[in-house]
């Protein structure tokens, strides 16, 4: 049986080869499962896919609650997973500690820490805290007895603050304070991501799935990147099938969608023991 121990030495290694990997990101079991039946390497969750499982906002799912759905997940496939852990359900450095022990504890290889506060008026955290809280993150992170890949995650994009500079700088303190991969969604051009990677000394993990954006994986790997995950983007296609199938049959009577669902033996051969 592969170990927890296994699955972070195999993560890592995904990051070291000279081409891009997708990492998907399922929100259940069941899309856990398919992925991994796909021939996907590793997984990640995400916190929005799952928090609209539930009928939540993102960033409203308590921690342990979020625990126990990253070790279903986990649970779902020998194959390793990083987790989205936000912003480590809680400011104090002490807690983002706690939370890379709690995710290891649940199965986890990897995980990755957000910068973005949940405050209204100031929705980053200060630069030099935010680098401290990475710092102590990265403390936990590599006194684990496996390899743990922590990703700090820079989130000027994803509130309104498209500013290169500031993502680059934060990044380079984010790896100085130890973070192992470095992502910074919301960019969307070649010249941004080819100005990020050039300005790092670590993988960096570019967010795909966003709309308007023509990039591929073939086309990331020549810019350097090393991962690319798609975040909500899967469970949102689906929600989208499912509210276009369910406002057709409520405005119009008809059932034209079920020409588009998979078939019921197909999705049964995924879930065959």
């Amino acid at each position: 049986m592969i170990t927890q121990s296994d699955k972070g030495h195999i993560f890592r290694a995904l990051h070291e080869r000279d081409d891009a990997f997708i990492l998907p990101n399922p929100w259940d079991v069941g899309t856990a499962r398919m992925l991994a039946h796909l021939g996907f390497e590793a997984l990640a969750t995400t916190s929005a896919g799952y928090a609209f499982s539930l009928g939540q906002l993102d960033n409203t799912v308590g921690r342990d609650v979020m625990m126990a759905h990253i070790s279903t997940i986990v649970s779902a496939s020998d194959l390793p997973v990083t987790g989205d852990l936000e912003n480590g359900f809680g400011d104090a450095p002490e807690v983002v500690a706690e939370t890379i022990r709690l995710a290891a504890g649940a199965g986890l290889v990897g995980g990755s820490i957000e910068d973005a506060s949940g405050l209204p008026g100031e929705p980053i955290y200060e630069t030099n805290f935010a680098a401290e809280r990475i710092h102590t993150a990265a403390e936990a992170a590599h006194a684990l007895p496996f390899a743990f890949t922590l990703t700090a995650r820079a989130e000027n994009y994803l509130h309104g603050k498209p500013d290169l500079r500031d993502t680059i700088h934060r990044l380079q303190a984010y790896q100085e304070a130890g973070a192992d991969v470095l992502y910074a969604p919301g960019l969307t051009t070649e010249d941004e991501i080819a100005t990020l990677v050039r300005s790092v000394d670590r993988p960096v993990n570019v967010l795909m799935g966003l709309r308007g954006v023509q990039l591929n994986l073939a086309g990331l790997s020549r810019l350097g990147v090393k991962r690319v995950s798609v975040g909500s983007a899967l469970a949102r296609t689906a929600i989208g099938a499912f509210l276009r199938a369910a406002r057709e049959m409520r405005m119009h009577g008809t059932f034209a969608f079920a020409e588009e669902a998979v078939g019921f033996a197909e999705v049964s051969e995924f879930f065959k023991q």
